[in-house]
């Protein structure tokens, strides 16, 4: 039995991906650009080593913070399958080197610094027990955030060290998934925003900024992640300090964004082979602009799409598209 799903008599775009939450607007953009397609839900699986993969390319979307909706297994699941499809010459985008700078903050800010970006300082502690004694002599106030992150995971503020201790031995400080948190300079904000740039294939789609009063730490623009999946009420996500009134936005458009750190951005991309990703920055108080996250599994807001000149999940569609035709020639658009 083939890996995952049914070979495919011809070739289409498989997404690799275990949120379906997510997987909406860009369903909805494959199925108005006419581009076929199949989801291969990376939760738990069978993949026999000597079947060749289906006809197609392969865009992968897995999250740093999959193991939080209950898939642990994703992660290493996924470093299996591009594995797979790298030895038989599959066309990925977003493959087997993106997959480790998504799960691991540590790599994002090393190849960032090596490019040349203000990065955060940061300590890299492995063991929860460990953080402490890093904290010590560490300027104040500082973060800690998780190494594998995403929707905010492990980030909190803290004026000493004192502190933190207390909030360790209270129970107050959840465990990384890979062991490795990140002790870092509490960056001041000029304004209380972050702007995210959006890149698709070497190609600048549009900015948003991200209202941090009311969006705290967890600035995923996703609108499932602005509710509670149980409750559906309104979220105070980790670090906000006000709570966002029904139908107002965290995030905005940032019109006329034109600044140097775009080109910037796509060199970078292009260096590390990332086709695809959302990059955020803060612009500080004291004139910085320091790169803090690199988002691979980027995901687009509904309202700021609504009016947004070029669509997110659009572009991408597009892009796939255009590589389906590059690998596949011959094989008619409708076929």
């Amino acid at each position: 039995m083939s890996s995952l799903i049914a070979p495919e008599a011809t070739p289409v775009v498989h997404v690799l991906h275990e949120n379906p939450d997510w997987f909406g607007p860009f369903q909805a953009a494959f199925e108005a650009a006419g581009v076929p397609y199949r989801e291969w839900l990376l939760v738990d699986g069978v993949l026999d080593l000597d079947e060749a993969p289906p006809a197609g390319i392969f865009w992968s979307r897995i999250s740093a913070s999959a193991h939080t909706r209950g898939h642990g297994l994703s992660k290493d699941y996924t470093r299996s399958v591009l594995n797979w499809l790298d030895a038989y010459g599959a066309r990925t985008v977003n493959g087997r080197r993106t997959i480790e700078l998504e799960v691991s903050k540590v790599d994002q800010l090393t190849r960032l610094r090596a490019q040349g970006f203000d990065v955060p300082r940061t300590r890299v502690v492995v063991g929860t027990h460990r953080l402490v004694e890093a904290a010590q002599g560490f300027p104040t106030p500082f973060i800690t955030k998780h190494n594998q992150g995403g929707k905010g995971l492990g980030v909190q503020k803290f004026d000493s060290a004192a502190e933190l201790a207390a909030a360790i031995d209270a129970g107050r400080y959840e465990e990384p998934e890979d062991g490795i948190s990140l002790l870092q300079e509490f960056v001041v904000a000029a304004k209380p925003e972050v702007t995210r740039v959006e890149i698709v294939g070497d190609e600048f789609i549009y900015a948003i900024t991200a209202d941090t009063a009311r969006g705290g730490y967890q600035l995923c623009p996703a609108d499932a992640c602005a509710i509670d999946p149980t409750t559906g009420a309104l979220l105070l996500p980790p670090g906000a300090t006000i709570l966002p009134e029904a139908g107002q936005q965290i995030f905005a458009r940032r019109e006329g964004f034109d600044s140097p750190i775009i080109d910037r951005y796509r060199a970078f991309l292009r260096a590390e082979g990332i086709e695809i990703a959302g990059i955020e920055f803060i612009e500080t108080a004291d004139g910085r602009l320091v790169t803090y996250d690199v988002n691979t599994n980027t995901n687009y807001n509904a309202q700021i799409e609504a009016d947004a000149p070029k669509s997110g999940p659009g572009a991408i569609v597009a892009y796939l598209a255009g590589l389906l035709a590059e690998v596949y020639p011959d094989v008619p658009a409708d076929a």
